[in-house]
């Protein structure tokens, strides 16, 4: 099989890009697949993939032109993805797959607003569920109180004085499956200044990576909730290992992420299984 694909990131999340909008190059997209192609030593080497398609292939209901299959890097679909949206985003203006600078993007958890403005791409991640705390023990035994927050996908999002707490995360932390029973993001944070955090992050099925897009929507969201209602800034600035987004939270209840996304390199590749 010969197919075309692209590499690009958000904030150093980085993705391949399959474009195959009818969905007869890559069928069903069979893990396997997926987690070759990611394998940084053996594929391209990505934190997921993101396929390009059409709501209708995939027989989604979607005012969206076009849809964000999601992948993680091994190969277990996602519900949404951050920084991949914006990456996809980028792909669908620089290739005229779009003709506006503010469109809609179909995901797992519905349409997602964008509006792109120069190297900025912002996201409306749309409305967010937070739940209560649990624990989270990391690889070198440190055990952390975690809020659980969902934004598309589930986080639980702990507080620390320095993100070297986190150890190495080479291995996911172990936490609570009765409160996430389909996996979890992890997130480390470090507080900087007011509206102001940085964060690492563990991916379910993908480890550690540069940068979550939903992950530091939840960070901003659970620093909003610790610093209370009264205290809580409108904008949060949240560094990341590969760079620096900023998340809104808005008077109607949503989250709109904000941050780069840039397309790196295209290419064919004859699939060998």
């Amino acid at each position: 099989m010969t197919f075309s694909w692209l590499k690009g990131h958000g904030t150093e999340n980085d993705f391949v890009l399959l474009p195959d909008h009818d969905g007869s190059l890559h069928g069903e997209l069979d893990a396997q697949f997926v987690a070759a192609l990611c394998d940084r030593r053996r594929g391209i080497g990505a934190d997921g993939v993101l396929r390009v398609i059409t709501p209708a292939a995939l027989g989604i209901d979607s005012d969206a032109a076009w849809f964000m299959d999601y992948r993680n890097a091994d190969g277990s679909i996602s519900e949404m993805c951050g920084n991949g949206v914006r990456v996809f985003a980028r792909h669908l203006l620089e290739e005229g797959l779009v003709s506006d600078d503010e469109f809609l993007v179909g995901t797992r958890d519905g349409d997602k607003r964008v509006v792109v403005d120069g190297d900025q791409i912002r996201v409306d991640m749309g409305d967010y569920v937070t739940g209560g705390t649990s624990k989270v023990t990391t690889a070198e035994g440190a055990t952390l109180e975690a809020r659980e927050v969902h934004t598309g996908n589930p986080h639980a999002v702990a507080f620390v004085d320095d993100l070297s707490s986190a150890g190495a995360l080479l291995s996911e932390p172990e936490f609570d499956r009765s409160v996430y029973p389909e996996g979890v993001n992890i997130e480390f944070v470090a507080r900087r200044a007011h509206g102001h955090v940085a964060m690492r992050v563990h991916e379910r099925g993908s480890g550690e990576t540069r940068s979550c897009g939903t992950g530091a929507c939840a960070v901003a969201i659970a620093t909003a909730l610790a610093d209370g209602q009264d205290a809580a800034a409108p904008r949060y600035r949240v560094d990341v290992p590969g760079g620096t987004v900023l998340v809104d939270l808005t008077s109607d209840g949503h989250v709109h992420l904000t941050g780069p996304a840039v397309i790196v390199a295209s290419g064919t590749m004859e699939w060998r299984a």
